[in-house]
């Protein structure tokens, strides 16, 4: 979702969209078309590992769609590629989803959660901004509502939500769902013509990005 949507309440977020991509691109990967090589790129850490890093947002129906194919890319991934996910917020109201993440990452229920926090927002049609909207939500699921709201307003997760940003500025993001690749490249479903095709674009920028 680019940057002019993300006023859409969460409401229209959970309703059907038609057609959330743009035309298909096909062939090589072309510079400004496919992905979006950084200006200033981002320094790495030398761990010998390519890393991914989806820039998402709890709150984003396109983030929501996404996540099934990312998912199964993910889990085909080689070893020497790191993927992570970084919650964006351009908004206020969209805060408490990335700092949903991050809590559920401290407390280790991310594989049990995630997916759960996605349908709540975009089949259930919950808002998860408000802390008793929250609390409500993760009780219904088994989880300490005290730990996890201790947790949520913690020192962690304040210092996760600014790194996120920080990251998300160098990568100079204005729409999600969006891949970073290495601090060098960013590419996306909606600039690239779906989901498919943007895991497809990931594939070759990871292997122009190996050492060697």
């Amino acid at each position: 979702m680019n940057r002019r949507r993300f006023a859409l309440s969460l409401a229209g977020a959970g309703a059907a969209v038609s057609s959330p991509w743009p035309a298909l691109a096909q062939g090589t990967p072309v510079e400004g078309r496919d992905y979006v090589r950084l200006a200033q790129p981002i320094p790495m850490a030398a761990t010998g590992k390519v890393e991914v890093v989806e820039f998402f947002g709890y709150w984003c129906p396109h983030c929501n769609a996404f996540e099934a194919p990312l998912d199964s890319w993910v889990r085909r991934l080689p070893a020497d590629v790191l993927f992570r996910r970084a919650p964006v917020a351009f908004s206020a109201p969209q805060e408490p989803y990335a700092r949903i993440y991050f809590a559920l990452e401290a407390m280790g229920l991310l594989d049990t959660m995630h997916r759960k926090v996605f349908t709540a927002v975009h089949v259930q049609r919950q808002r998860l901004e408000k802390d008793d909207e929250i609390l409500a939500f993760v009780s219904a699921n088994g989880v300490n509502g005290a730990k996890f709201m201790e947790t949520y307003k913690g020192f962690t997760v304040a210092s996760k939500f600014r790194q996120a940003r920080q990251l998300a500025d160098a990568y100079k993001i204005d729409g999600v769902p969006t891949l970073g690749i290495h601090g060098r490249y960013f590419t996306s479903p909606s600039l690239v013509g779906g989901p498919e095709q943007a895991l497809k674009v990931v594939d070759q920028l990871i292997q122009r990005t190996r050492p060697g």
